[in-house]
C-alpha cells in the first residue's frame, strides 16, 4: 500500500514537473522575439530564475509545483498582451517594482534563511503576476497591490 501511494504521487511530480517544462521551452523559444523590450526581459528572467533555479523540483513544495504551469503560461500570455499595449505592460511593472525590491531588499538580509513569511510573499507575487498580465488565467486566491502591501507592512 505504501509503496503504491509513493509511486503514484512520484508520478504526479514527474507530470507536474513535465508540464513545467513544456512551458519553459514554449516560453524560451518566444523570448528572442522581444529583444526591443530588454526591461521585460529582464524581469522575466528574474522571474523565472526564482520558479526555476536551482534544485527547484526539490524545494518547491507541491501545492506551489501544481500552479507552475500556470505561471509560465502568464509569462507567455504576457509577452502576446506585450505587443499591443506595450504602456499596459509598463504600468503593470511599475504596480510590481516596489513589492519586488522590498521583497527582495528582505530575503537578502536574511543569508540564506528560509523565512516562510517570504517564501509565501514570493509565491502571492506569482499570484499577482496572473492577476496583472494574465487575468483570463485567474487566481485561486483574491490578490492585489494593496493586500500585498499590507502583507510587507505586517
Amino acid at each position: 500500500m505504501r509503496r503504491r501511494v509513493l509511486n503514484l504521487v512520484a508520478q504526479e511530480i514527474a507530470r507536474l514537473v513535465a508540464a513545467v517544462l513544456v512551458e519553459h521551452h514554449v516560453l524560451q523559444k518566444s523570448l528572442p522575439g522581444y529583444k526591443a523590450h530588454a526591461q521585460v526581459l529582464q524581469d522575466i528572467r528574474q522571474q523565472c530564475e526564482w520558479l526555476l533555479g536551482k534544485e527547484w523540483v526539490a524545494r518547491t513544495p507541491y501545492e506551489r509545483m501544481q500552479h507552475m504551469p500556470r505561471y509560465l503560461k502568464a509569462i507567455n500570455v504576457r509577452l502576446e498582451k506585450l505587443r499591443a499595449n506595450p504602456a499596459r505592460d509598463a504600468q503593470n511593472m511599475a504596480q510590481m517594482n516596489p513589492l519586488q525590491q522590498q521583497w527582495q531588499r528582505r530575503l537578502s538580509v536574511q543569508h540564506g534563511e528560509v523565512d516562510a513569511r517570504l517564501e509565501d510573499f514570493g509565491w502571492m507575487m506569482q499570484e499577482l503576476r496572473v492577476s496583472l498580465y494574465a487575468q483570463e488565467l485567474k487566481t485561486p486566491v483574491i490578490v492585489s497591490v494593496k493586500r500585498l502591501e499590507k502583507m510587507l507592512a505586517d
